[in-house]
């Protein structure tokens, strides 16, 4: 993984569920289209109107193939159309990162006692 896109939702609080089953959707839809789905996050604690989205890629052009796949895939079209009917997304902003190295998906350690 060479780069994430780290995508920010600002959601309506009253349709969580709707935004559950969105992201839900996504599991299947992200990686038959060509990105790595590192997973969706709802807010649980504070802020109760923010979610996330995050979908490693190889690289920026491997983004702009998976971004064309999704527009001829069915099942993301639909998506799409149901976020934008049910207006559950007030808005979304796409921030593109790399990690560094070493830090990804450390597990943690039992502290030495």
């Amino acid at each position: 993984m060479t780069i994430t896109c780290f995508i920010r939702y600002q959601i309506d609080p009253f349709q969580r569920d709707a935004f559950r089953q969105y992201a839900q959707n996504w599991g299947d839809i992200i990686p038959r289209c060509g990105g790595h789905l590192l997973g969706y996050f709802l807010p649980h604690e504070g802020t109760n109107d923010i979610a996330w989205g995050l979908i490693a890629f190889d690289s920026l052009a491997a983004y702009e193939a998976y971004r064309a796949r999704l527009r001829t895939d069915p099942a993301s079209v639909a998506n799409f159309r149901t976020a934008q009917e049910q207006r559950f997304i007030l808005r979304e902003e796409r921030t593109f990162t790399e990690v560094v190295d070493g830090t990804l998906g450390k597990p943690a350690r039992p502290l030495d006692v």
